[in-house]
């Protein structure tokens, strides 16, 4: 049997698994048991925030032969089945990356004039719909301002602002929010589970954080680290999977700069290319570890850290005040963006970190 990603064996079935975006997902279901579906949606939003995985929720829940009281698909009648196993034709989902010419607009504003061949609407799922060329847009714009009554389009994209005003006038526009750390804590924890995958809570909450509000990268993050160790997955497995320097040496380098210490933090340096790991990504790292001690020095309170390194944090913050922070942060950012054009990184970073101002 194939192997099905974890993102894809996850991937919500109904509008109730969504993570994140009960504002989107209730709204929808009023105009379904309503049944005052729109013509056209534009579900917009960062990756992994859920807008394909609602589109496909949509074109099974206004298509399903038994639908749910609250308007949520059955997920088992031959309709749904055909429509998750991609093989129904009235369900459409095309790619505008790689399909944004006017031919590709032209064949859909052709096959919307046909009936369904089985549902009762063909449903056109139009992904990265802002990647369409501006003659396809044109092409498009007749046919989403006045599709025949079996014709839906949903639209999908990261970057709205892309789209021209015309096409955002015909349709109904969801925005997806990025999602919390703690939504992303409790599906991974779900997910983890029912794979049995064994991870520590500070792995868990690393990973959530790591996603930046995108639940698919989260998940894409932790399946590759169970693929890559047979044992408990720890903050060290993923550090060393993304390429994060050893919180060690993050601190260490920190440490190095506050008590100016060049020397020291030249070794520190040192250990961190012999391990092969990026310095332009090293460096960020401490960046961010100066902005958490900012953030501690200024509110008590961080998230990701164990109370051994909170407390560590904040020892090393008393060396420092929030000017000089801050001072700090805007110095090595410099020094990150100069290292960004170099051929000689090395160089560049460890000259920067002597003459960094004392």
């Amino acid at each position: 049997m194939a192997y099905t990603a974890l993102y894809r064996k996850f991937r919500p079935i109904s509008f109730k698994e969504m993570v994140g975006q009960e504002h989107i997902t209730k709204t929808l279901k009023n105009q379904i048991i309503a049944n005052r579906v729109g013509h056209a949606y534009l579900f917009s939003g960062g990756r992994g925030t859920g807008k394909t995985s609602a589109a496909k929720i949509m074109a099974r829940a206004i298509n399903c032969l038994n639908p749910t009281e609250d308007g949520e698909p059955c997920n088992r009648c031959e309709i749904c089945k055909a429509i998750l196993e991609g093989s129904l034709t009235d369900v459409v989902e095309m790619d505008a990356a790689s399909n944004n010419s006017v031919e590709d607009v032209r064949t859909i504003r052709d096959e919307v004039n046909f009936l369904p061949t089985v549902a009762k609407y063909r449903v056109y799922i139009i992904d990265e719909v802002h990647m369409l060329s501006t003659g396809a847009f044109n092409a498009l714009l007749k046919t989403l301002e006045e599709p025949p009554e079996h014709v839906k389009f949903i639209l999908a994209t990261t970057e709205p602002q892309k789209l021209p005003a015309t096409i955002l006038s015909r349709c109904q526009r969801f925005d997806f929010k990025r999602i919390t750390v703690e939504d992303i804590i409790k599906r991974l924890k779900i997910i983890c589970n029912e794979s049995n995958i064994k991870i520590t809570d500070e792995a868990i909450q690393m990973i959530a954080v790591l996603a930046e509000g995108a639940l698919r990268d989260g998940i894409s993050i932790l399946e590759r680290c169970s693929q890559d160790t047979d044992h408990i997955i720890d903050e060290d497995t993923v550090r060393e999977l993304v390429g994060i320097p050893k919180l060690k040496f993050i601190k260490e380098l920190t440490q190095n700069i506050i008590n100016k210490e060049p020397e020291k933090a030249i070794e520190t340096t040192n250990k961190v290319i012999s391990e092969g790991k990026d310095l332009d990504n090293f460096l960020w790292e401490v960046i961010k570890y100066i902005k958490d001690m900012l953030i501690y020095k200024t509110t008590k309170k961080l998230e990701l850290y164990s109370k051994e390194d909170i407390e560590f944090i904040e020892k090393l913050s008393e060396k420092a005040t929030k000017e000089q922070l801050l001072n700090l942060i805007y110095e090595l950012s410099e020094l990150a963006n100069q290292m960004k054009v170099s051929t000689q990184k090395n160089i560049i970073f460890q000259a920067g970190i002597i003459r960094r101002k004392q």
